[in-house]
């Protein structure tokens, strides 16, 4: 994981109340869903929403768009720099 991405793993795990999996989340693993190792779920997805707006001041705008953006460490960041966010 480049550095970059280290602090936006550490707020989806903080704000999910999940613990890292073994050998940390690599940017292209999935986030949700029944296959990924954190399994996150649609109230994760919210928790991460709130606090993704706390800390970068972006909004995702919709369920559809919240899909997209959070499929994966590296989407989202993705996402946070295409909306002006610094993740540094």
């Amino acid at each position: 994981m480049t550095p970059s991405l280290a602090p936006l793993a550490e707020l989806i795990l903080e704000s999910c109340d999940k613990d890292a999996p073994a050998g940390g989340l690599a940017p292209d693993e999935i986030l949700f869903g029944p296959e990924a190792r954190l399994a996150l779920d649609s109230l994760d997805a919210l928790q991460v929403s709130v606090a993704i707006h706390k800390r970068f001041g972006v909004r995702i705008a919709d369920s559809k768009e919240t899909r997209r953006a959070m499929a994966t460490l590296a989407t989202l960041a993705d996402y946070l720099v295409a909306q002006g966010a610094r993740l540094d």
